[in-house]
């Protein structure tokens, strides 16, 4: 990257991979496998709780966590957001920086753990992260950053499998135990954050894609007040 915040977001040209990812270089090339394995893998349409949280919501900047291949970066804006996309996996980023160009939509994206981002605080008017897999620390490191990044009057929207935290290690070596969920995230919140949504409900997803045999979301979406 050469344009950034901290390592820095492209504007919508293609990442390099070159770049200086800001990160542990395991988790990056853990994703990368799991990208390349696959020509697509996800649908290539947003997520349906983020197109219902958003739609109320007037446009402003938003840091889409975890964006993938871009489906819902895109999205936004399309929508009129201004938008910056985080991802760790440098072979997502290509794909989503070629689908923003393929659609003549500018998108600002970061190569980085969204703990290694150096983003800038309390600036982002929606902080979105559609089933992010941020890894627990014991110092609430990814709980903190997420609130961290969303300006006064902004929205936090997380919205994750319902389930998947009480689900035991399987033999991939998935353990729910390694990851953040929305209720550690609620946890952190003070006077200055108002609740607006905390629910379970049926999921609305795109047809295809990894991920599609899940159908039920918790959404989590609060409103930092100061």
């Amino acid at each position: 990257m050469t344009d950034n915040i901290a390592a820095g977001p492209h504007a919508s040209g293609v990442p390099s991979l070159t770049d200086g990812y800001l990160g542990d270089p395991a988790v990056r090339a853990e994703w990368d496998g799991r990208y390349a394995d696959r020509q697509q893998l996800w649908s290539g349409r947003p997520n349906g709780a983020l197109v219902a949280e958003v739609a109320g919501l007037t446009p402003g900047r938003v840091l889409d966590v975890g964006c993938g291949e871009g489906a819902d970066a895109i999205w936004l804006a399309r929508n009129g957001w201004d938008v910056t996309a985080l991802e760790v996996s440098g072979v997502a980023l290509e794909r989503a920086a070629g689908h923003a160009r393929d659609a003549g939509l500018p998108v600002h994206w970061v190569h980085a753990e969204l703990t290694e981002a150096a983003l800038p605080p309390a600036s982002f008017d929606l902080v979105s992260a559609q089933y992010p897999a941020l890894l627990r620390t014991p110092d609430a490191a990814a709980e903190r950053a997420l609130l961290a990044a969303v300006a006064p009057g902004g929205v936090l929207l997380l919205v994750h499998h319902a389930g998947m935290h009480t689900q035991p290690a399987n033999d991939s070596g998935f353990d729910p135990a390694d990851y953040v969920w929305p209720a550690m995230v609620a946890e952190l919140f003070d006077d200055d954050w108002e609740v607006e949504v905390d629910e379970e409900r049926p999921r609305v997803a795109p047809d295809g894609g990894a991920g599609a045999h899940h159908t039920d979301d918790v959404v989590l979406r609060a409103r930092r007040r100061r």
